[in-house]
Parts: C-alpha cells; sequence; structure tokens
C-alpha cells in the first residue's frame, strides 16, 4: 500500500500517519496566563533540540476556529512554561488536563495532584512528576496547513533549571528510567510505558564518541 495525502484518500479507515512515529515524548506543559490564570495540558510532539545550552520544542495545532492553545499564548506572554515528565502513575491526570477547557479555568482543579512552584517564574508544577523542566521561552514559528486545525506554532526555548526526584537517580548517576515508567503517546488512542530498557553501544567508536553518545557530563 501507498498514497500521496497531498492528493490521495487515505485508503484505511483510520490514517497510520501519526502511528508511524512513535513512541512520542509527552510535553506536559504548565504555564500560567497574564490574568494568573493557571494550565496544564499535553503536546505530543515535544522533543529535545540540543544539550549546549539544553533547548526544547513542541507544537501546538491551532483549534478547528483558528484559536491558538493557551499554553502557545501563555508562553509568548509570561516567558516561561514547565514540563512535567508524564509517568505511568500520573496517566490519568495527563488524560485529564487534555481537555479542551475556556481559558478563564484552571485545569488543576480537576487534577489530584499537588502544585509546587517553579523558581523562575510563578509557574506551577506537578510535585509527583519525578523530573521538571523550568523553560525561557524563546520563539514561535507558524506553518499553515490546509486546515485551520492543521496550522501549527511551533515553540522554542531554553532549559534553565531542571528538578529532579532524588529517589529516581541510580547509584551510578543515572535516572532509574525503569522506576520512573514514562509514558509516550502513539497513535489514535493509544499510549505506551516505558519498562524496560536495554543497552546498545555502537561498534568501533573511540572512546570519545562512546561518551557523547552515553551523555556523560561535560562531553561537547
Amino acid at each position: 500500500m501507498k498514497y500521496a495525502p497531498a492528493t490521495d484518500a487515505c485508503p484505511l479507515p483510520f490514517s497510520p500517519f501519526k502511528s508511524c512515529t512513535v513512541p512520542r515524548p509527552i510535553g506536559w506543559l504548565s504555564s500560567v496566563s497574564l490574568a494568573g490564570v493557571e494550565n496544564i495540558a499535553p503536546y505530543s510532539q515535544w522533543q529535545n533540540l540540543t544539550f549546549d545550552p539544553p533547548m526544547v520544542m513542541f507544537s501546538a495545532n491551532h483549534y478547528p476556529d483558528g484559536r491558538r492553545k493557551d499554553t502557545v499564548l501563555n508562553a509568548e506572554e509570561t516567558g516561561w512554561f514547565v514540563w512535567n515528565m508524564a509517568t505511568w502513575d500520573l496517566r490519568e491526570a495527563v488524560n485529564i488536563s487534555a481537555m479542551a477547557l475556556p481559558p478563564e479555568e484552571n485545569e488543576f482543579d480537576r487534577l489530584n495532584v499537588t502544585k509546587v512552584y517553579a523558581e523562575n517564574a510563578a509557574i506551577p508544577m506537578v510535585a509527583e512528576s519525578p523530573v521538571k523542566f523550568e523553560c525561557r521561552y524563546l520563539s514561535t514559528h507558524r506553518l499553515k496547513g490546509n486546515s485551520p486545525v492543521g496550522s501549527i506554532d511551533i515553540v522554542f526555548a531554553q532549559v534553565e533549571l531542571i528538578h529532579i526526584d532524588d529517589r529516581v537517580i541510580r547509584a551510578d548517576g543515572r535516572l532509574d528510567i525503569e522506576t520512573i515508567r514514562p509514558i509516550a503517546r502513539m497513535g489514535y488512542f493509544d499510549y505506551a510505558v516505558i519498562d524496560r530498557v536495554f543497552e546498545m553501544r555502537v561498534p568501533g567508536s573511540d572512546s570519545d564518541a562512546q561518551a557523547g553518545l552515553e551523555g556523560r557530563a561535560g562531553t561537547r
């Protein structure tokens, strides 16, 4: 099977596109408006960009009526947002926070989580999330789609402060991903949980390359 999305109707009853680039990290992003309304929502188009300095991005589709997402507007207006790692234990809260609520409603009021606040700005964070990034807004790049909901804002930010729960740090200084059990977005209504990790090292690489791949601190 093959088809050209720009000209052909999808030959399957469900589009396979978003079920191919999987699993996708979840950008569970908290922010606050200029009016002080707190917000948290998950974005499945989230990724690291580089590590020196650490920079990240997320992509937010517009609403069918052309409105832009609250997280994007809040980041642009206040200059900050927070990434909260989404985990198996927090999956229900992540799902509830995906509800499309009016901008004046605080999603945290519907969640059974503990709020703590970031240090660089008064942004709420999920205390139960084992890893959190305080992200300073850099810029927005807008791409027009074939429909309002197909149009996107791509937000770029720099990570200024990283919070890690000491309980998920192994004795060797690495994160214990199997204990954290991050969840990831698949296609359709499907998610995945990471609870099994395996290691592979590139054959023939010198020690500098191996150190770069493993992410040793101080490696450029």
